[in-house]
This record gives C-alpha cells, structure tokens and sequence, in this order.
C-alpha cells in the first residue's frame, strides 16, 4: 500500500492520486512489492530533516528513508520506507522546467521509490541509469513534459 500525508499543506485529490499512481509505476517497473508512505511537507521541515540526517543544511526536493539497511530487502512486514516532498520546491521547479506541477510531483514520486529501491546518482553512470528509468516510467504513464 502507497500512503500519502500531507498534514501542513494542502494538496487536491488530483495530485494524491498522481503521486500514488507515479509510485505504484516505478514499483511494478522493478516488480516489486512493499508499502511505503509519502509525506508532502513544508521547506521548513525538510530542511530540518535533510540538516539532521544528511548533514545538508537546505532545502530540497525529496527525501527518502529506507526501511533497509546494508543489502537491499523488504522489512519483515513489507515495508520499504518513507519519501518526503517538498510542495514548495515541488512548484517552484514545475515553474522552473516549463512543466506542470502534477509532473514535478510524479516526478518526485517516482524518484523517491527509486531511491527506495537501491538507485542513486551518485556517478555518471548511475544518474544515467536513474535518470533514463525516471523518464521510461512517466512516459509509461503518459506523464511528460
């Protein structure tokens, strides 16, 4: 089950049901199953977040908390993690890019499962990777730019 939050901003039912739907594609696009939650959270809060477990004092866009450690595997109740999105980023970058802000958080979304599911960008090689599936994933979906 993919949980989505949002206890400080407001978000329309379009937007949940975008985000739930992103997510739910970036896990059947691995074939794998796994609850998580997302939760749509101010700057303020992200910050924070991103200050006390990445020891980067700032804001961004998506936050992701595995349920895993070392080697990549289901908790024993199935559960992956957490993500975290930044609304506000979330709109400032949908303005930024010339693209709705349904895209940006499907986007985001789709980002944090992949996270989630052991995808990083820390080398060339691997934003690549991540970044080609984040794109093979929208477009699954018919969300493009």
């Amino acid at each position: 089950m993919i949980d989505v939050y949002s206890e400080t901003i407001a978000i329309t039912e379009d937007e949940r049901t975008s985000i739930v739907r992103a997510a739910q594609a970036a896990l059947d696009s691995e074939q794998r199953d796994g609850d998580l939650t997302i939760l749509i959270d101010t700057p303020e809060r992200i910050r924070t977040l991103n200050r006390e477990f990445r020891n980067v004092d700032r804001v961004t866009d998506v936050l992701t908390f595995p349920a895993w450690e070392g080697e990549i595997s289901l908790s024993a109740d199935g559960y992956l993690g957490d993500i975290m999105i930044c609304y506000d980023r979330a709109k400032e970058q949908a303005e930024e890019f010339g693209h709705s802000l349904r895209r940006e958080l499907s986007f985001l979304a789709v980002h944090g499962v992949l996270h989630l599911l052991g995808y990083d960008h820390m080398t060339e090689a691997d934003e690549k990777r991540m970044r080609e599936k984040q794109t093979a994933i929208l477009e699954g979906i018919g969300v493009t730019r």
